[in-house]
């Protein structure tokens, strides 16, 4: 599936994504702070602000971000001129990194939601007809107007039930 997603550039929508969301809590720290880097502490608030960005703006289950242990071992990892602190590259890296799991699982989730949800509904149209009282509202909406509702439904049941 990842081979798909490749095909389809979900690589570059991601980054992009991911990007967007960077330069602008990054830039939010250099504008309080004046200065070009993170410390640890303002990283994890960054790391926060992140997790919110992505759980307001991406369908499906919201993601709790990773502990301050976590933070403080990636950091390690990620800060590449070993000056102790994230500057605005080592943070995208870092962003990156440490959503990955959490962006393909949102991607799985949208692929259930706007290629399954359809079809089933498509597959299940003739059955739901049969339904007293709803049967014949069913009979007369198009295919394409039902297939649609039932996946706003079950785009709407995901994201409330996150």
């Amino acid at each position: 599936m990842g081979q798909v997603f490749d095909k389809l550039r979900g690589k570059q929508w991601r980054h992009k994504q991911v990007q967007a969301i960077c330069d602008r809590v990054f830039d939010r720290f250099k504008l309080e702070t004046g200065r070009a880097n993170l410390t640890f502490e303002e990283l994890y608030i960054a790391v926060l602000l992140v997790y919110n960005d992505i759980n307001k703006r991406l369908p499906g289950p919201h993601f709790d971000p990773p502990s301050k242990d976590l933070v403080r071992s990636m950091m390690t990892e990620c800060d590449m001129n070993l000056d102790g602190e994230i500057d605005r590259e080592e943070f995208v890296k870092f962003i990156e990194l440490l959503t990955t799991d959490t962006l393909a699982v949102v991607s799985q989730g949208l692929i259930i939601s706007l290629i399954v949800a359809p079809t089933v509904a498509i597959a299940t149209k003739k059955a739901t007809e049969g339904v007293p009282g709803v049967g014949k509202v069913v009979h007369k909406l198009p295919t394409s107007v039902y297939a649609t509702l039932v996946t706003l439904a079950v785009v709407w049941v995901n994201s409330d039930t996150s």
